[in-house]
């Protein structure tokens, strides 16, 4: 069964995003929405952590904090990469870093 093979190659990771703090809540929540529809396209989102906003440590973009927001998932080992890219051209998203997590 090529799911239960899927599931067997599949990695467990965490993406750690800064995003705008100036978005709107209904804005941040579509854009949180749309990046757990991407990440559930290809695998399963496992858990989402809002830490709120904090101070960054250096500007970005012209903002001096970011609104934090964490989301583990599973997924095969390619998807990452698709992540990024995606992220990499989303407004609203200052940074992210994808990481595997050790099971």
């Amino acid at each position: 069964d090529q799911k239960e093979v899927n599931r067997i190659m599949a990695n467990k990771y965490r993406l750690v995003t800064v995003l705008n703090p100036e978005l709107d809540q209904e804005k941040r929540e579509s854009l949180l929405e749309s990046i757990k529809t991407k990440i559930a396209s290809a695998g399963t989102v496992d858990a989402l952590d809002d830490n709120g906003v904090q101070k960054l440590a250096y500007e970005i973009d012209g903002q001096t904090s970011g609104n934090y927001v964490q989301i583990y998932f599973t997924a095969e080992t390619e998807f990452p990469r698709e992540l990024e890219r995606v992220l990499k051209i989303t407004d609203g998203v200052l940074r992210f870093l994808v990481v595997r997590v050790e099971e």
